[in-house]
């Protein structure tokens, strides 16, 4: 008998798809296809997760659902030995084989997915003092390898461990609106809060005649052309995913009613354009 160590924690793997009886054969394919997470998903799955590995299951065993506390209702959980492939984030090496708990989903009839030498990305955090063991961050913190979100998992790694990486915004710190000489022309400036304190900003200009442009600043010097960041880019998701729904109040401070109305137009064109935090 196996005995499983006091880790107690949750992860998720994929379930298979369902093809109905029948279907041609570009039909199954197409069907089968595994669909990928979104990038605000993965996301916030590496930035929380100070280990991501790509590892294969060498032995999965099931813990009785009675002694699996918390247990999510559809799920079950398993003892899992694990060899690693590569470790894509870690500040420190890690041993070449690791165990830890993964609560997995069952399928429709009730039956968990077969485990054993499957291959799978986790993120997960280290356990203080026990070097072969590891914690999973969340309920799909393991997740079943594919090329694409491999290629999409260390795209964001290297983003979020670059020097230049754009901070968490942890709230807005002012916002003002100066008009211009022309009906119709001006621009609002945007402050955010971050983490680590550091300059992040949000320019919007307006032009007679033309669309409004917005950028985005990450240091000290304003860069008024370098326009909007593109959607699934860390810059993005620190954006559509810290920023309030609603400019608040008190970051306009007191400014005159035209000028804190214009400055709220133009932040909702911002939340608009970035799209929802998927």
């Amino acid at each position: 008998m196996i005995r499983i160590p006091s880790l107690m924690f949750c992860c998720a793997a994929a379930l298979a798809a369902c093809v109905p009886a029948g279907a041609q054969p570009t039909q199954i394919a197409a069907q089968s296809a595994p669909v990928l997470p979104s990038y605000a998903r993965i996301a916030s799955q590496v930035l929380g997760a100070p280990l991501v590995i790509d590892a294969r299951i060498r032995s999965a065993s099931r813990v009785k659902d009675a002694e699996a506390t918390g247990l999510t209702p559809g799920r079950a959980r398993f003892y899992i030995e694990a060899d690693v492939l590569a470790l894509i984030r870690g500040g420190t090496a890690i041993p070449a084989r690791l165990v830890y708990l993964a609560d997995v989903p069952l399928d429709a009839r009730g039956r968990p997915p077969k485990l054993k030498k499957l291959r799978v990305l986790l993120f997960a955090r280290p356990i203080a003092g026990q070097a072969g063991q590891i914690q999973l961050t969340g309920l799909d913190s393991q997740r079943e390898w594919q090329p694409a979100l491999d290629a999409q998992v260390r795209g964001i790694v290297r983003e979020v461990i670059a020097p230049d990486a754009p901070p968490a915004i942890t709230g807005i710190g002012n916002a003002f609106h100066v008009p211009g000489s022309l009906p119709g022309e001006g621009e609002t400036q945007i402050f955010l809060t971050t983490a680590k304190d550091l300059p992040f900003s949000i320019q919007i200009l307006r032009r007679p005649g033309e669309q409004p442009r917005w950028s985005v600043s990450t240091g000290d010097i304003v860069d008024e052309s370098a326009g909007a960041p593109p959607k699934d880019t860390l810059l993005w998701y620190r954006l559509a995913c810290g920023l309030p729904a609603q400019l608040p109040a008190d970051a306009l401070g007191s400014e005159e009613p035209d000028n804190a109305r214009a400055a709220r137009e133009d932040y909702a064109l911002v939340r608009r354009e970035l799209g929802p935090c998927a």
